[in-house]
């Protein structure tokens, strides 16, 4: 049998390192010893001393320990746990360095996967970078030497919760409360038990989900319910919801009843939502996206338009109040139920909302034997591949593609252009994520 290798031991001396450029996760890239390293908190034009915390024979990991040759782009982080905590990547970046360079990594996707250009560059859709995340999945430890249990995002390189007071990221109903729920779930029968803790909050109200791995007392519930009614927020309590098991077992502890929802102004729409649904994360970037979106479909109300993906209506309700009909297609029966439910909230009867698996073959799906005068499209990271030649037939003269990776949305840009005789006409980012280095986009194509 061959002798296992021994593990290199990690040098305990710092490296000193140039930074070149920045990688899709927003870390340093420099060489050291002529090999590829990876720095957290580092950027581009900065020599950094740095601390190796990783190796494998293609690159190293490190860790930025001191700023030698510092960017002009450089700022000082809000969040004194930035560099500990890996909720950011960026802070240490200021924003519009920030929008240039996601604006970049869009560009270079098109150019390098999909091998197109778009024919016009939007404006970066942004807003207010801070306590924007109204949606977060918290991790929670007991870590018996702190003498409390740890509530917030994981360490970077993701093996430990990281031991922060606040967040600057998180909405605000959520962001100086992370001492308060720590206090709360050390006080359970099981602090050790509790794995993390969802958070949601609409424009008036929010909720969190605790996820138990053993069953609560009924002291631990009563808890519950004194902390929910001190955490009141417009004079509602804070929802709690349990979840002893799977996503299905998520039941609401208190209050009696409970609601999320958050408001569409210029639509005069108000969406409802339960706080394990997706939502898109950032309320005004939110807002201004669905704004562009139905500009570049230019409708008119004699429209027909297909949304796939559709959610819980998130732009198909606002695309009801411009267009003769909108068809909705998501493959989640909850969320089409959600978005059904909100449709008649809202006083809509020309949105229909479909359950449907979109990798189907196209004959088994009914919603695709009309044509559509537009199609919007707002697919999970894997992209849109096999739902590309549905579009294509729908023989829709516009597509826009609302994106959360840059690069399968280069990749389907690529198809689209190349294979299917539409023509890129514009695309753009949207800073749905400041801080971090997740890029959202949006395009327009078009066809005669």
């Amino acid at each position: 049998m061959a002798r296992r290798q021994r593990r290199r031991r990690l040098p305990a001396e710092p490296i000193t390192i140039d930074i070149h450029d920045l990688s899709h996760d927003g870390r340093g890239v420099g060489r050291h010893e002529d090999k590829v390293v990876f720095v957290h908190s580092a950027l581009p034009e900065e020599r950094v001393h740095a601390r190796l915390t990783g190796r494998n024979r293609r690159f190293d990991d490190a860790l930025t320990l001191a700023v030698d040759v510092s960017s002009p782009d450089r700022v000082e982080p809000e969040c004194p746990w930035f560099g500990n905590c890996g909720g950011c990547a960026l802070q240490h970046l200021q924003h519009p360095a920030q929008l240039k360079w996601k604006q970049s990594r869009l560009e270079e996707n098109f150019r390098r996967i999909g091998q197109v250009k778009p024919n016009e560059w939007l404006a970066p859709i942004q807003a207010d970078p801070w306590h924007y995340r109204r949606r977060a999945r918290l991790s929670a430890r007991l870590v018996q030497g702190k003498g409390r249990v740890l509530v917030g995002f994981r360490e970077i390189g993701g093996r430990y919760v990281a031991d922060i007071e606040r967040c600057s990221i998180l909405d605000r109903f959520f962001s100086d409360r992370l001492m308060s729920l720590s206090d709360l779930i050390g006080s359970l029968s099981i602090p050790d038990r509790i794995a993390q803790i969802e958070c949601a909050a609409g424009d008036h109200s929010a909720a969190i989900v605790i996820r138990h791995l053993e069953p609560l007392t009924d002291e631990d519930h009563q808890r519950l319910i004194e902390w929910s009614s001190a955490q009141s927020i417009d004079g509602q309590p804070l929802g709690i919801y349990l979840q002893p098991k799977g996503p299905d077992s998520v039941h609401l502890l208190t209050p009696e009843t409970h609601e999320l929802s958050y408001h569409l102004e210029r639509y005069q729409l108000d969406l409802k939502f339960h706080p394990q649904h997706f939502i898109q994360i950032n309320s005004e970037v939110n807002q201004q996206l669905i704004d562009a979106a139905l500009t570049l479909l230019e409708l008119d109300s004699n429209d027909r338009v297909l949304d796939l993906f559709c959610g819980l209506g998130n732009f198909s309700l606002p695309i009801a109040r411009r267009a003769a009909h909108v068809v909705g297609v998501e493959l989640e029966s909850a969320l089409v139920d959600a978005a059904r439910d909100n449709a008649v909230r809202n006083e809509l009867n020309n949105a229909e909302f479909v359950s449907a698996d979109l990798t189907a073959a196209s004959d088994s799906l009914d919603f695709m034997n009309t044509p559509y005068d537009a199609v919007l499209i707002d697919p999970p990271r894997s992209g849109a591949a096999e739902i590309l030649p549905l579009i294509a037939a729908s023989n829709a003269p516009r597509v826009v593609y609302v994106s959360c990776d840059p690069a399968t949305l280069a990749r389907d840009a690529g198809t689209l252009v190349q294979q299917h005789g539409y023509t890129l006409e514009s695309a753009g980012i949207a800073d749905m994520f400041p801080h971090t280095a997740h890029v959202e986009s949006l395009a327009l194509f078009t066809k005669p």
